[in-house]
């Protein structure tokens, strides 16, 4: 029987510089999707995997991010006291437990595999997983779930992974598959950002991970790779053929890269849609937006 998955990390140090000026004053992690910041969906995400530890890897400037999940006695007790019980709900579930949340600081921007070896003290000799706030995914059963039933059964290390256009692979990591059985891949090699002539195959990871504790021990003695960073890929890739193993999972669920101006539009739309409080009113612009375009053409 494998050991449960209670821990996350939450590498959220970057300086969001694409989505600058707004990333000048609030942590990226803050801007909403909708009417919840994008840490929200990442933190409901990990809460429905059975996640019951926290781990924020963050930087300077990141205060808001702790303010976000604490209590508002103030706001609490307005909304209280105007009747707005459903607010009132809404605003609760923002809420953690006292200790349920930790913050390590990651001093210096030595990319994925240093944020995630940052936080080897609080994670022990335990599984645990990462999630990037970046990629918000929306699935009828949230992406770190279908891992975790997964990794139930198999054990080791896992990727969540999506297949994408040839040209696009130089921006991710790639799998080299060696078993293909279904949406589990059992993986023989991973390629951090091949060229389009060199990626093994179109099955590329994108941001969750469910890892053992040896990817830290890798990740002691990890030099620069692609990009001059220490890549999280790299340490996993040290597993491949060990006891353990690295398996890919094809997750069930449109995946959006929220690290982009495009993707976040994209996601906003695809959100808002979704939504029974705002999709008449919003689905009806964007048709007369699209119809308006057209005539203008």
């Amino acid at each position: 029987m494998q050991r449960k998955v209670t821990k996350a990390v939450f590498p959220v140090a970057g300086l969001g510089t694409r989505f600058l000026p707004a990333t000048k004053s609030i942590p990226k992690e803050i801007m909403t999707l909708v009417d919840r910041p994008l840490i929200q969906y990442a933190i409901d995400e990990a809460r429905a995997a059975g996640i019951t530890e926290f781990i924020f890897v963050t930087s300077r400037g990141k205060s808001a991010l702790e303010d976000y999940f604490d209590l508002a006695p103030e706001l609490e007790a307005a909304l209280h006291s105007k009747g707005k019980t459903e607010m009132l709900e809404m605003l609760r579930d923002t809420n953690m437990e006292s200790g349920a949340i930790a913050h390590i600081r990651q001093h210096k921007a030595l990319g994925l595999g240093h944020a995630v070896w940052c936080a080897r003290r609080l994670i022990g000799n335990e599984p645990f997983a990462v999630i990037l706030t970046d990629d918000v995914i929306a699935a009828e059963t949230p992406c770190l779930q279908q891992m975790v039933e997964a990794y139930e059964e198999t054990g080791g290390n896992m990727v969540a992974a999506m297949e994408v256009a040839p040209e696009k692979a130089s921006s991710y990591g790639v799998l080299d598959v060696a078993e293909d059985l279904g949406s589990l891949v059992k993986v023989r090699g991973m390629v951090e950002k091949p060229s389009a002539e060199e990626a093994p195959s179109n099955l590329a990871v994108i941001g969750r991970y469910i890892l053992t504790p040896k990817v830290l021990d890798n990740l002691n003695n990890m030099k620069a790779g692609a990009g001059g960073e220490i890549q999280l890929t790299d340490a996993i890739a040290q597993e491949i053929g060990g006891d353990d193993g690295v398996y890919g999972l094809r997750f069930r669920g449109q995946r959006f890269d929220c690290g982009s101006k495009a993707g976040f539009l994209q996601a906003t739309v695809a959100f808002g849609l979704s939504r029974p409080d705002l999709s008449e009113e919003f689905s009806t612009y964007l048709n007369e937006l699209v119809s308006s375009q057209k005539a203008a053409q």
